[in-house]
C-alpha cells in the first residue's frame, strides 16, 4: 500500500502525459509542490480530526482528500498571471507533477499506520480531482454554452466535496455509501481519459 501511495500519482501523470503535448510549467509544479510538501510535513496536520461528525468531514477536506489538489490550483493561476494565458494550458499535467512529492511524503508519514483509506483511498482522490477538475475547466473553454457552463462550475464545486465524502463515509466503515462516492468521483477522470485516448 504505502508503493501504491508512492507510484500511483507518477503513472496516472505518466499516462496523461503519453496523450499530451504541454508541458504545462513541469519545473515549477515540482518545485512548488516539494516545498509545500516538505512544510506540511514537519508541520503536521493543521487541523484536529475529531471523531465521526463535521470535524472528521472538514479533517477529510483539508488534509486528506481535496485541498492537497485544490492548492496547485491556486498556485497555477499565479503564475499564469505572469505567463498571460495561452492554449497550451494543461491544469492537470501541473496538478499531477504537484502531488508526486506530496505523495512520496505522504507514504512516507502515513506508513506506520498501513491504513488503506490514506495509503490507497487519498492517492485515487487526488488524481480524480486533479484531472477531473480541469475536464470540467476544458468543457467550459471548449464549449460556452449556458447550460454546459453552469454544469461544469457545478461540477468543479460539487467534485473536491464528493472526495472529501468518500474519505468520511470509509473512515465512518459505510461501505457502500463510500464505494458509490467513489464511482462518482472517478466519473470526470474516466470521461477525461476516454477523450484523450479518443483525440489520439
Amino acid at each position: 500500500m504505502v508503493f501504491f501511495c508512492l507510484l500511483w500519482v507518477p503513472l496516472i501523470y505518466l499516462l496523461r502525459r503519453s496523450f499530451s503535448e504541454s508541458s504545462s510549467s513541469g519545473i515549477w509544479a515540482l518545485l512548488l509542490g516539494s516545498i509545500i510538501a516538505i512544510v506540511q510535513f514537519f508541520l503536521g496536520y493543521l487541523v484536529s480530526p475529531g471523531g465521526f461528525g463535521f470535524s472528521r468531514f472538514l479533517f477529510g477536506f483539508i488534509e486528506i482528500a481535496s485541498l492537497p489538489v485544490l492548492i496547485p490550483f491556486v498556485f497555477y493561476l499565479i503564475i499564469l498571471l505572469f505567463k498571460r494565458f495561452n492554449d497550451d494550458i494543461d491544469f492537470a499535467n501541473f496538478a499531477l507533477l504537484w502531488l508526486i512529492p506530496v505523495g512520496a511524503l505522504r507514504a512516507l508519514s502515513w506508513s506506520s499506520t498501513n491504513d488503506p483509506i490514506l495509503l490507497v483511498m487519498a492517492p485515487l482522490l487526488w488524481t480524480a480531482l486533479a484531472v477531473g477538475i480541469p475536464f470540467f475547466i476544458n468543457l467550459i473553454r471548449d464549449n460556452l454554452r449556458w447550460y454546459v457552463i453552469i454544469a461544469s462550475v457545478i461540477g468543479i464545486l460539487l467534485l473536491p466535496v464528493l472526495a472529501c465524502a468518500t474519505y468520511w463515509a470509509f473512515f465512518s466503515q459505510q461501505e457502500l455509501l463510500g464505494f458509490a462516492l467513489l464511482i462518482a468521483t472517478h466519473i470526470p477522470i474516466v470521461l477525461s481519459l476516454f477523450f484523450d485516448i479518443r483525440r489520439v
